[in-house]
């Protein structure tokens, strides 16, 4: 290879290493006051750091307990509305579908897209659904 080849390789190998650099994580925190459900695992109340990796097609989240280091992922595989209140509070949030005192993390806003992220919920008991919000606070971008 000439040396104008490895010049223009290095030049472009170095545009998609910032390009991919470009797109960061989002990383909140929320205190979360009930116990809840992320799939089949039960978390615990308490502070919780909150991760949106980016770059994959379905997003991944991660949710780790900052008490007991208790780390969770789950997929955000479906979009849906944001809910009215929370678009207009302008703040991102987490939603919970919660029946009695049973919940699961159901929803997610970045407070940036014009749509929210939708979690799978199974095995809630039968009984009337509410959603419970929780502010989440913006920590950095990774």
């Amino acid at each position: 290879m000439n040396t104008s080849k490895v010049t223009r390789w290095m030049i472009a190998t170095a545009a998609l290493a910032v390009a991919a650099g470009s797109a960061s994580a989002q990383t909140y925190t929320a205190e979360i006051p009930m116990p809840f459900r992320v799939g089949k695992t039960t978390m615990a109340p308490g502070l919780y750091r909150i991760r949106i990796d980016p770059q994959e097609a379905l997003k991944v989240v991660s949710i780790r307990n900052l008490g007991n280091q208790e780390l969770v992922v789950a997929n955000a595989a479906v979009k849906d509305d944001v809910p009215k209140a929370w678009a207009e509070e302008h703040k991102p949030a987490l939603g919970f579908e919660c029946v009695g005192e049973t919940c699961a993390l159901r929803s997610l806003w970045n407070a940036q897209d014009s749509f929210a992220y939708l979690f799978s919920v199974r095995n809630l008991p039968v009984g009337e659904k509410t959603v419970k919000p929780v502010m989440l606070k913006r920590v950095k971008a990774d």
